[in-house]
C-alpha cells in the first residue's frame, strides 16, 4: 500500500509542474545581468514629451539575436504581469541585436528575425518597437528603452444625424500597407490585404484602423468602407483610392458617411480637416 501511495503521489506531483516555454521570462532581477526597462515611447514634435508605453500598449514581446542572427532569448509580457514594463535576461558577455514590440493585439507577435515580425491572424493595433545592438558584459546593467511608434492611422469620423439602424457594423478592406514588420528597417516589409470590422454602438462616430507603412510616405492604394447590416448585407459603401499615410500621422477623413448631414455639415460627403495632438500630425482629405 505504502508503495502505490508513493507512486500516487508523485503522480500528482508531476501532474502539477508547468514547462517551461522559451518565451517566458524566468529571470528575476536579483540573477539577471541585464535589465530592460521599456516605460517610455518617442512622443510627438508637438508636445516634446514621451508617455509610458504600458499606458498604450497590453503586450510586450522582446526577441534577443546573437551575431549570427540566432535567435537565444525571448521574452513575453502582458499587462497582467506584475513585472511588466520590465525585463529581466541572464545572457553570456557580448554583443546582441535587441528587438522590442509592443502592441495590442490579443496574442504575442511573432519575432521572427530582426527583419520580420508577425502579429496574431494579421491584425495590426497601435504598435511601438525597439530595434538596436546590446552590449553586455559580466556585470549587471540597466537600459531605459525608448520605443518609436510603427504604424500609420487611418480614422473615420461620422457626421451623420443618426446612422441607419439597420446598420451592424463597418467593413475595412484595404490595399497596400502591409501588416508585418520590419524591426531593422522600420517599416513594413510585405503587401497586405488588410480586413478590419467596427462595431457600431450608440454614439460611436469614431473608427480607426492602423497599417505598417512600407516607406516615409506610403498610399493605401485602395481603401473599401462598407456598412453591413446583421446579416452582413451592404447597406451603404465608399471607396477611397491612394490614401496617404505616414508612419506616426494620422489621415482623417471627417464626414457624412450616409448623406444625411448632422453637426451643421453639407451632404456633399466633404470631410474635414481637425487636429490631434496625441500623433505627429493629422492630414485631411476630402471624398
Amino acid at each position: 500500500m505504502k508503495k502505490y501511495l508513493f507512486i500516487a503521489i508523485a503522480l500528482l506531483i508531476a501532474s502539477c509542474e508547468k514547462p517551461i516555454l522559451d518565451s517566458e521570462d524566468i529571470s528575476s532581477a536579483k540573477e539577471a545581468n541585464v535589465i530592460l526597462h521599456m516605460t517610455q515611447f518617442e512622443q510627438t514634435v508637438f508636445t516634446r514629451a514621451t508617455t509610458d508605453i504600458t499606458d498604450l500598449c497590453t503586450r510586450l514581446n522582446v526577441a534577443i539575436f546573437d551575431a549570427d542572427g540566432t535567435k537565444v532569448k525571448t521574452v513575453a509580457q502582458k499587462d497582467t504581469d506584475s513585472n511588466f514594463g520590465s525585463v529581466a535576461l541572464t545572457l553570456t558577455a557580448g554583443t546582441y541585436q535587441l528587438v522590442v514590440i509592443a502592441h495590442c493585439c490579443d496574442g504575442s507577435a511573432t519575432i521572427t528575425s530582426t527583419e520580420k515580425v508577425t502579429f496574431p491572424n494579421n491584425k495590426v493595433t497601435d504598435t511601438f518597437y525597439y530595434y538596436g545592438d546590446l552590449v553586455v558584459t559580466d556585470s549587471q546593467q540597466s537600459y531605459d528603452l525608448t520605443l518609436t511608434r510603427a504604424v500609420a492611422m487611418f480614422r473615420l469620423v461620422l457626421t451623420d444625424e443618426e446612422i441607419p439602424s439597420n446598420v451592424a457594423r463597418l467593413k475595412f478592406y484595404y490595399t497596400g500597407g502591409s501588416s508585418t514588420f520590419s524591426p531593422s528597417a522600420g517599416y513594413g516589409c510585405v503587401n497586405s490585404k488588410q480586413t478590419e470590422y467596427r462595431t457600431i454602438a450608440p454614439g460611436l462616430s469614431v473608427f480607426d484602423i492602423y497599417t505598417l507603412p512600407h516607406t516615409e510616405e506610403d498610399v493605401l492604394t485602395k481603401l473599401t468602407v462598407t456598412a453591413l447590416d446583421a446579416n452582413d448585407n451592404t447597406v451603404k459603401e465608399r471607396v477611397f483610392e491612394n490614401v496617404p499615410v505616414t508612419r506616426n500621422q494620422i489621415t482623417r477623413y471627417t464626414g457624412s458617411f450616409f448623406g444625411n448631414g448632422g453637426n451643421g455639415q453639407s451632404t456633399d460627403g466633404t470631410f474635414r480637416l481637425t487636429a490631434d495632438p496625441d500623433w505627429d500630425s493629422v492630414n485631411g482629405y476630402t471624398f
